[in-house]
């Protein structure tokens, strides 16, 4: 099964219909360097560099409380992420992907500057990563669970469709997104919302650097070369 796009649905209303090209563009392949089929080039370095979390990273995993840490090692550097306890559908649902290693060589396919750095569903050349048995099973949309979309915190993507559309792929908030991606209820402006569950505890930095990083073209919301993701391994 090839996992959903979830590309468009977090973009702000105003970006949907440059954002669907962009992506449908970038994702298209063929190798070109024209402007009408642009494709990000290769990350040049394509094996990790380590197979082990850092010792700083380590330190954080065992400082934080929570139940469950992962790290995360990218072409840009090292993530370190916890997940809340109040967000355990989700919660279970990532880690079951972090343990079946299938974030293992995949893409931050879209990187919105200053909104979201989104990866776990793409791997080198824009292929659809497919969902192994097990794996693939949309989630209830864990909001209203007291976490917000603030910068630094990890949040699940999703369809247009809010209920129970998410399956693999995640964002981090490059950016305090929570006046844009939480839920409200408010009668004049409702958000069904994006389901945050865990943010950085280690490694902030490469969260700014992957937002950091030269676009493809000018509003195309996708690196101009890859940004790998090498492993998530379970630290908790």
């Amino acid at each position: 099964m090839k996992p959903q796009t979830l590309l468009s649905s977090i973009s702000p209303a105003p970006r949907l219909l440059a954002l669907s090209a962009a992506v449908l563009l970038a994702a298209c392949g063929g190798g070109g360097d024209d402007n009408s089929n642009p494709v990000p080039k290769p990350n040049p370095v394509t094996v990790a560099p380590t197979m082990d979390c850092s010792a700083a990273g380590k330190a954080a995993a065992t400082a934080s409380t929570a139940a469950n840490v992962v790290c995360m090692l990218t072409s840009d550097g090292e993530i370190v992420v916890e997940l809340d306890a109040r967000a355990p559908i989700t919660v279970a649902n990532f880690m079951k992907y972090v343990d079946a290693k299938y974030y293992d060589n995949t893409l931050f396919h879209r990187v919105v500057p200053d909104f979201v750095a989104q990866g776990g569903g793409f791997t080198t050349g824009f292929a659809g990563k497919p969902f192994p048995t097990g794996l693939g099973t949309a989630i209830k949309l864990e909001v209203n669970v007291g976490l917000s979309n603030v910068k630094y915190t990890i949040a699940m993507a999703r369809s247009a469709t809010p209920v129970d559309s998410a399956t693999s792929q995640f964002f981090f908030n490059s950016a305090d997104n929570s006046a844009k991606l939480d839920y409200s209820a408010s009668t004049t402006a409702p958000n069904a919302g994006y389901a945050t569950f865990g943010r950085v505890i280690s490694g902030q930095a490469t969260v700014d650097k992957i937002n950091a990083e030269p676009q493809l073209y000018i509003g195309a919301e996708t690196p101009a070369t890859e940004v790998l993701l090498y492993w998530a391994i379970r630290l908790k």
